[in-house]
């Protein structure tokens, strides 16, 4: 890492940090949001009067109804949040960054201005303008990933520290909920996320590459307020020559590496990457555990009003707890990282002592995480399924260690699995297949409201004895 580059890597690192930690993925805080929502009257037509409190954290109505329109459109911002990855991962591959940023920016910013302008009245266009937050988030984290190839080794702990801040972004919606108690309204709140939207637009252009960073840096290299017009193609051009050649011997798989005589290894598809067994493995691993998670985030509500017997303070003080601890997934997502570049810094000297597989290096440094985050989760999903309020505290804090582990191990192990070329594409793949599973999150919302009658501590259970 050349030394006069080190403050605007730091800048950009940082800089990435507050953006992914700010803004990337707050829809997670969705039931803080709810409750704001749920006090402005937000779809109360709805309800049905004197009908009892369950379903309903204001203590009044059968609201059933309503819980379920709030859950719809939970269920469409999250589906869009992965299934818009695989398209906007193509942008970005094919547009490179600054063109995908302004389209993040673009989406971010209608859908803040249009959340501010709603009322009880309008509250029909929360449809909108959450998918469209969702899709402006996803897309500055995937602008942001790539600032790990900047620092080398330290690169998957780079990956594992944005996606633990995408994770604590949730904790924004807590901070406007908060803000709203203290007498700010929703309205001041989101036109203020709405005006930071020409910090993104600076950031664009003076602290991030026009292209792609590339992986590894060739000499020299530079960016943003560093980068010449005079030498920019050249320095596209050995970008681009040394991650062939680096792709054409780390990737390839075993019987690539040792090529017949008189033939040259040839690079893989993206077609072939997607129909390998390691990508379908991978997409049920993530999907599953995806799922529940979705799913816990969907109907807290509702289980932290069944469980506090409709008493609106008891609701509203767990549901301040569980965004709390989402915040802190910024600060377990890095240390999953940092175990899988130590493992892969052990397994590849050992490589090459032995003379083995790069990539098969690269992948085992990988399954202690994994294994660790199926384990993190399962712990999770037993302690959601006892029904004593206060171990819900420990509920949230293994919700949010799994889950910063789950998304940081997902995009780490991506970045050491496949090439780097196809990254956005694969990504964004994998994160849209695995959306159209979470769309079971509604029809199994809708068994919590009807055969369960509201009891949603069945389905932890049965989701435990899935892992």
């Amino acid at each position: 890492m050349p030394g006069q580059g080190l403050p605007l890597r730091v800048a950009t690192l940082l800089t990435g940090l507050l953006e992914c930690l700010g803004f990337a993925g707050v829809l997670f805080g969705w039931a803080s949001l709810v409750f704001v929502f749920k006090t402005e009257h937000y779809f109360e037509e709805l309800c049905e009067p004197n009908a009892g409190w369950m379903g309903n954290a204001t203590g009044q109505d059968d609201c059933k109804a309503q819980d379920e329109r709030f859950s719809l459109i939970f269920t469409l911002a999250s589906f869009m949040n992965n299934f818009m990855t695989f398209p906007t991962g193509y942008i970005f591959d094919r547009f490179k960054t600054t063109v995908a940023r302004l389209i993040a920016i673009f989406f971010y910013t209608s859908a803040t201005l249009m959340i501010a302008f709603i009322s009880a009245d309008s509250a029909a266009l929360l449809f909108l303008a959450m998918p469209m937050l969702t899709v402006g988030g996803i897309l500055f984290l995937i602008t942001n990933l790539q600032v790990g190839n900047l620092f080398g080794k330290h690169r998957s702990t780079i990956i594992t520290l944005y996606n633990g801040a995408f994770d604590s972004s949730s904790v924004v919606f807590l901070i406007i909920k908060l803000l709203y108690e203290q007498g700010i309204s929703l309205r001041a709140s989101f036109i203020f996320l709405s005006v930071c939207s020409a910090w993104h637009v600076g950031r664009t252009f003076l602290l991030m590459p026009r292209g792609h960073t590339p992986y590894p840096l060739p000499p020299n290299y530079s960016y943003g307020l560093c980068s010449g017009n005079g030498t920019r193609g050249e320095k596209k051009k050995t970008a681009e020559a040394e991650k062939l050649d680096l792709q054409s011997k780390e990737f390839q798989s075993p019987k690539e590496e040792i090529p017949e005589p008189g033939q040259q290894p040839e690079t893989r598809s993206f077609r072939s990457h997607v129909l390998s067994q390691r990508f379908a493995w991978h997409l049920v691993w993530l999907s599953v555990i995806q799922l529940w998670h979705y799913l816990f985030i969907g109907t807290l509500n509702s289980l932290l009003t069944n469980l506090a017997v409709g008493d609106r303070a008891l609701v509203s003080s767990y549901t301040n707890a569980f965004a709390i601890t989402q915040f802190f997934g910024v600060l377990c997502a890095p240390w999953n990282g940092l175990l899988m570049d130590r493992l892969k810094q052990k397994y590849q000297k050992e490589a090459q002592k032995t003379g083995s597989s790069a990539l098969a290096a690269a992948l085992l440094s990988t399954v202690p995480s994994l294994a660790l985050t199926s384990l993190l989760c399962l712990g999770f999903a037993l302690c959601a399924s006892v029904r004593v309020l206060p171990l819900q505290y420990v509920t949230f804090i293994l919700q949010v260690i799994s889950r910063s582990f789950l998304y940081g191990g997902n995009a780490a192990f991506l970045t050491l699995a496949f090439p780097s070329e196809h990254f956005g594409k694969l990504f964004g793949l994998l994160m849209a297949l695995s959306a159209i599973v979470s769309l079971l999150q509604f029809p199994i919302f809708t068994l919590i409201k009807g055969p369960l009658r509201g009891d949603p501590f069945y389905l932890p259970l049965t989701a435990s004895q899935k892992f």
